[in-house]
């Protein structure tokens, strides 16, 4: 069954690198998916004031998957365009669980001691709650009294639903999980993911679950990284600790994530699965042809993945690492390419 894929290449680099995930993918999966391009982001932005379309979300829900490059423009200082497109997508379809895997290609990516061998771990991060669904407010803006307040939003079903996701996803792996917090600073929402944890314990006997504080599990990600398995967070901290792991599998450009909102009996349906680079815009590359596409073809190899072509992805991410291997690669990886050149070694390899 042909799929169809919606494609938002975005601001920046976005679009750049999109087109070599692309590229790749029907190279891997030759006919099986059906691409269709929205101009969503600052352009748009900028020439009539769209951010996220009225229908954009019914829209959306008509493909099985989005591939995303990256939105974010300095010509819109305020990124509401950004905001309001990703942040709209993730909380309007309900991808309530934000999925990284953290395992480099290559030995000589990883920049700690132990090696790369050692480091293999996804974390899952909450992807629809938390201090980014903007409650809260100013008092007073721009006098010397001037108050702000930040909520961190934490419901029971926020929480049981991404947490029930990790368990699973550990089942599936090595069996460890970690439910990372800051249960003692805290305690109200610290309180609620915690009892929620022990709850599901009791239903995973045979996953080994423990709980870690934040800025410990920030150290043990670089002291012990083979400690981790799969690693369960909230939006805020996931936030934060995937951009530390990224650098354990060579940095931003080769990180992949996927939003997911995880099928089980008796759940809501959600939207499409958006699937998208861990980078930003970078602005500064933009049209310079220096773009590490490798991030996006991994998110797309994800995407594969989620949409049951497991050996198609399987085939992009062998493809990707031999043209690593082989120097075929951009300069932040330790190569001299290209964008189009990466995107060309890797196609020729599939």
């Amino acid at each position: 069954m042909r799929r169809n894929i919606a494609v938002i290449g975005g601001d920046g680099i976005g679009p750049e690198v999109v087109a070599g995930a692309q590229a790749v993918l029907e190279t891997a999966a030759p006919g099986a998916l059906r691409f269709t391009a929205f101009d969503w982001g600052a352009e748009r932005f900028l020439r009539d004031g769209v951010t996220l379309p009225a229908d954009g979300l019914a829209t959306m829900r008509q493909f099985d998957a989005i591939l995303f490059g990256a939105v974010g423009d300095p010509r819109v200082p305020s990124n509401r365009h950004a905001a309001e497109i990703l942040l709209g997508m993730r909380f309007g379809l309900d991808l309530y669980a934000n999925v990284r895997p953290v395992r480099p290609l290559l030995e000589r990516l990883c920049p700690l001691k132990v090696g790369g061998g050692k480091v293999d771990f996804v974390v899952v991060r909450e992807n629809t709650e938390g201090p980014y669904v903007s409650m809260g407010g100013r008092f007073k803006p721009g006098s010397g009294d001037e108050v702000a307040t930040e909520t961190d939003i934490n419901t029971y079903r926020g929480v049981e639903r991404v947490q029930r996701y990790a368990f699973e996803l550990a089942r599936g792996r090595r069996r460890r999980l970690h439910l990372v917090d800051k249960a003692n600073a805290l305690i109200h929402a610290g309180a609620l993911w915690r009892r929620v944890f022990a709850e599901l314990q009791s239903q995973f006997p045979d996953v080994t679950a423990r709980a870690m504080f934040v800025d410990a599990a920030a150290m043990q990600m670089v002291r012990e990284p083979e400690q981790f398995d799969v690693i369960v967070t909230n939006n805020l901290f996931g936030d934060i600790l995937t951009d530390l792991a990224a650098a354990l599998q060579g940095g931003l450009g080769m990180a992949a994530s996927g939003n997911l909102h995880p099928q089980r009996e008796g759940a809501a349906p959600g939207g499409p699965g958006l699937f998208e680079p861990v980078h930003g815009s970078a602005p500064a590359l933009a049209g310079k042809d220096q773009a590490n596409p490798m991030g996006a073809m991994l998110s797309g190899a994800m995407m594969l993945d989620q949409l049951g072509m497991t050996a198609e992805a399987k085939r992009v991410e062998q493809a990707v690492t031999a043209a690593l291997a082989a120097g075929e690669c951009t300069a932040d990886v330790g190569g001299t390419m290209g964008t189009r050149a990466v995107t060309e070694a890797v196609v020729r390899r599939l």
